[in-house]
């Protein structure tokens, strides 16, 4: 079917289109781009119950839905901007979030969030309060987001989280987790950070302006592509030192735009091309190269955000002290410390028995993490229910096989299977045996480990 009109604005704002000048209100543009989310409503009436000042609130929504959807009363408020989108004209969560930057009309504040969130009492003094205590004067506040399960009980609760560096792509671009913040910075002032979350990203209104955000991407890379933007036109990364907002990871029977956009029409790009050139403009912006649009800044250099991150996109290599999530910057590193860490594979063995009932019944994955003799992780990864098929016919002696790049030699692992029915399983582990693992020379195939160390 072919859609003539993708998308229109509703917006109670005559003054929308006037040149935008910033208030002196506090007011808060908050950015939401909703794809077929039952969440919106949920999210929206939360953030406005728990903000001391909702009279400060100024909503931005791509709502991309179907049409027979109904609309939300809450969008005849006058503190709503939504663009009305048919789901099939949608380019993804980056096309949208650059469309609601263009709904911003100089308020002070930015906050961009997915549509499945909660939020903590009194969040829009909070995040306003840790950002002065910063001391910066271009201050972001983000990390990925406390989880939570929606549902007729909701249990708020957890320690604010930090990003870590966890490995980089085939393209070159980190991967990234969560971990909990250092408990003896929590009431403190904000930790500084390494790389910011799209989910929950607080800032200075000027980041519209300075850093709008590119359509052109999609997915990976997303992340890594506004950091290094946001660094070089000089804002300052953290994470926020007490928990603000929870997010919803599974999300099981919620629609997503790759599992939609499966098929190009008239009217729709199949979402692997978008994906596909969404990677090769990240890994371009990445490494330095000229990109057509929606570049590098020229505050601060690429080369200044890696000596601070503790990473090398040339050489996809990242140092010990971001592998361990010490709070940056980084200490000054010697000329060719890349070289100084390897590429390992490593043989995770262990005996059928030691699995927990239903790790292989119905996996939804298994979380692999290795970590060295001083008990700090150097791997960690999700082995899909497909790369857990072999071992459904194997005997009583199993193994799983991991690569990995690291300064520092692996000593033990843990492996933490998850159901699809059953949930988080029973945590089982063990210690590396001689000749579990091996350093892969320049050119070796990654076959099985032979003990070389």
């Amino acid at each position: 079917m072919r859609i003539s009109q993708p998308w229109h604005v509703r917006s109670c704002y005559p003054e929308a289109n006037r040149v935008r000048t910033l208030t002196s209100q506090n007011l808060i543009f908050i950015s939401i781009a909703s794809y077929r989310d039952p969440q919106l409503v949920p999210t929206l009436r939360d953030c406005l119950q728990k903000a001391a000042h909702p009279e400060r609130l100024r909503f931005g929504i791509c709502w991309q839905h179907d049409q027979q959807e109904q609309r939300p009363t809450l969008f005849d408020d006058p503190r709503f901007r939504v663009l009305d989108v048919d789901w099939r004209a949608s380019k993804g969560a980056c096309w949208a979030r650059a469309e609601v930057m263009k709904l911003w009309q100089g308020e002070d504040w930015f906050l961009q969030i997915d549509s499945h969130c909660r939020f903590a009492q009194g969040w829009d003094e909070n995040l306003p309060r840790m950002m002065a205590e910063t001391e910066s004067p271009k201050p972001i506040l983000s990390t990925y987001a406390t989880a939570f399960t929606p549902g007729e009980t909701e249990i708020l609760q957890g320690p604010p989280l930090q990003m870590l560096f966890q490995a980089f792509t085939k393209e070159g671009i980190p991967q990234l987790r969560p971990a909990e913040s250092p408990r003896q910075r929590l009431g403190k002032a904000p930790l500084r950070a390494r790389f910011l979350a799209a989910g929950f990203l607080f800032a200075p209104g000027s980041f519209v302006q300075e850093v709008p955000y590119d359509p052109e991407l999609y997915f990976m890379g997303e992340e890594s592509a506004m950091t290094v933007r946001a660094y070089t036109h000089g804002y300052d990364l953290y994470h926020p030192s007490e928990t603000v907002i929870w997010h919803d990871y599974i999300r099981a029977d919620a629609k997503k735009h790759w599992g939609d956009h499966v098929e190009s029409t008239p009217a729709t790009t199949h979402w692997s091309e978008l994906d596909e050139r969404s990677r090769d403009k990240v890994r371009r912006l990445l490494l330095g190269e000229p990109v057509e649009n929606f570049g590098l800044g020229s505050t601060r250099s690429l080369q200044d955000y890696e000596a601070y991150a503790g990473l090398s996109f040339q050489h996809k290599k990242a140092q010990l002290d971001t592998v361990r999530g010490t709070e940056p910057p980084n200490p000054p590193a010697p000329e060719g410390w890349h070289e100084n860490i390897y590429p390992f594979i490593a043989r995770l063995s262990f005996r059928r028995a030691q699995l927990p009932q239903g790790a292989l019944d119905d996996p939804e994955l298994w979380n692999i993490t290795i970590l060295d003799d001083e008990g700090f992780e150097i791997c960690r990864r999700d082995f899909t229910p497909k790369e857990l098929e072999p071992m459904q016919a194997e005997g009583e002696d199993l193994a799983v096989v991991c690569e990995f790049q690291s300064e520092t030699v692996p000593a033990t692992w843990t492996i933490w299977p998850m159901s699809r029915s059953k949930g988080w399983l029973r945590r089982f582990a063990g210690p590396f045996a001689e000749g579990d693992f091996a350093i892969l020379l320049e050119g070796e195939e990654p076959d099985q480990p032979e003990p070389a160390i």
